[in-house]
């Protein structure tokens, strides 16, 4: 049972695709970070770079756009996976012969900007309707992959063929696999009147600028995700209930039963329990059904994964509890590569299976699990060192980074300096202090986990340096203070006094 759950609020909406009640993909959009993917811009080229085969295009973004070349191309159009680029393909061709510093040049925003990359633009529009995507710029056919039946995949062909623009292509979306050839012939004829609109903005105006904006994340997901495989979408404002029934009424009437409108009191997310199946998002340890678990580490090169039996013993032989807590692996790393939005090349660890045929049953229920996913993703196979290597496209950013911020004190690396080296550097700066100043004495500022150390391990060093300047260290603990931090200042013989007074600890 599939069933779309829409929370509608002042700052932020969410949408939440659940299957059997449990949550499999998240999307989140905010007033303060909107989603640029699909946008489209007329930019002007600010930087050509033969040695990259690229160019930085100005959008109006903070940072500069990337083009390749193979996204520069005209005429073209490459249905590859957009992580897996070959330059040889391209060697007949040179970014300087296709762009020149200054050109204003409309593109369409296909990667969002993830982490220090700006975003990725194409030359090659693409304008998706409820049943087509249309592409103003190249002549192609395409049908979705998800469209399996070879007798449907060719009656749509012939189709389109009929129905294709001249000059343009078109790719058939999965929705329109029950469709009429009047349905997709209306979802063309609107696609072509907006394409006619965005060539008349992108005449005039101020360079960069915004010529087309993708529609909302609400009316993103009754295009791109509302199909007859769904049960039902509920959404908690009325407003946006209203308007979703008209389009959906427009476009699939057939569907207008299953809308429906949450107006109880209860946050939405808590009444379908989708709000504590988030805050698990950001869990490293992934626990399996079986007793097993898998731990999912992200970098900015790659995600690794690595699979452990953990709790499960099996009740057969070790063969075959290996096999088991692969096999849930599989299926368990499948959702949450959709969950996460994970992207890019992933590396999976799975328990070593000295079975052959144990190993293809594994990555069978790995591709098995992966066919449910929308996004495209390619498992590679095993490697010699028995790691499964995959790709999965990337296009926006993880959701972890956008439930989550940077720590401003590890930088995102998840750990801190040790209390050893922590203490080690104080016991420099007191020791610079006491050589290179007329202070009295000593007074530090320090986290108490910091103190136990000092008070074990280093105190004795710490009173030798004392006694070698003949000046007292005064120390005084703050739980205020950062895990890192610290304060070690000379003090005259008035603050002593005062510090002592105080009950302020001397070593």
């Amino acid at each position: 049972m599939k069933e779309i759950i829409i929370d509608v609020g002042s700052r932020q909406t969410r949408v939440a695709l659940l299957e059997n009640k449990e949550l499999t993909e998240i999307y989140i959009e905010r007033q303060s970070n909107e989603r640029i993917t699909g946008n489209i811009y007329k930019g002007k080229v600010e930087n050509v770079l033969p040695g990259m085969q690229a160019a930085f295009v100005d959008i109006g973004l903070d940072k500069n756009a990337f083009l390749y070349v193979k996204d520069a191309l005209p005429n073209t159009y490459s249905d590859e996976d957009d992580e897996c680029i070959d330059p040889s393909q391209y060697k007949d061709y040179q970014i300087d012969e296709l762009l020149k510093a200054g050109q204003e040049i409309m593109v369409q925003v296909m990667k969002e900007p993830i982490d220090t990359k700006g975003a990725r633009v194409t030359t090659h529009i693409t304008l998706p309707g409820r049943f087509v995507v249309l592409m103003p710029t190249v002549e192609y056919i395409g049908i979705s992959r998800r469209i399996e039946s070879d007798a449907a995949r060719e009656k749509l062909k012939k189709t389109v063929e009929e129905l294709k623009p001249k000059g343009m292509g078109l790719i058939v979306r999965t929705a329109a696999e029950d469709c009429t050839a009047e349905d997709i012939g209306n979802d063309i004829n609107f696609l072509l009147k907006l394409w006619d609109n965005i060539k008349q903005k992108q005449k005039t105006g101020v360079t960069p600028r915004i010529v087309h904006k993708d529609i909302s994340i609400v009316y993103r997901t009754i295009r791109d995700m509302f199909t007859k495989g769904i049960e039902r979408l509920v959404i908690n404002n009325k407003e946006n209930y209203e308007k979703v029934c008209e389009l959906v009424a427009l476009i699939s009437s057939h569907l207008r039963s299953k809308v429906e409108y949450y107006n109880k009191g209860y946050d939405i997310f808590e009444f379908y329990q989708v709000e504590p199946q988030i805050s698990k998002i950001i869990n490293r340890k992934v626990w399996l059904k079986c007793g097993g678990y898998i731990v999912i580490d992200q970098t900015e090169a790659l995600t690794s994964i690595d699979v452990n039996t953990g709790k499960f013993v099996g009740t057969v032989d070790l063969k075959d509890t290996v096999l088991k807590t692969n096999t849930d692996a599989a299926k368990e790393i499948a959702k949450q590569l959709r969950l996460r939005d994970i992207g890019g090349i992933i590396i999976i660890d799975f328990i070593d299976m000295p079975d052959i045929e144990h190993e293809s049953v594994v990555l069978e229920a790995l591709k098995n699990a992966l066919r449910k996913d929308r996004t495209r993703t390619n498992v590679l196979g095993m490697t010699q060192l028995g790691l499964v290597e995959m790709t999965r496209k990337k296009v926006r950013q993880r959701i972890e980074n956008v439930l989550l911020a940077p720590c401003p004190y590890c930088k995102g690396e998840g750990r801190i300096l040790s209390s050893e080296t922590i203490v080690k550097k104080i016991e420099k700066e007191v020791n610079s202090l006491f050589f290179n100043t007329g202070a009295m004495a000593v007074y530090l500022e320090i986290h108490p986990d910091v103190e136990e150390l000092i008070n074990y391990y280093i105190a004795e060093d710490l009173i030798e340096l004392g006694k070698d300047y003949k000046k007292p260290v005064l120390i005084r603990t703050s739980a205020e203070l950062h895990r890192e931090g610290y304060s070690v200042k000379g003090i005259g013989m008035s603050e002593l006094t005062e510090l002592r007074k105080g009950g302020c600890r001397e070593i």
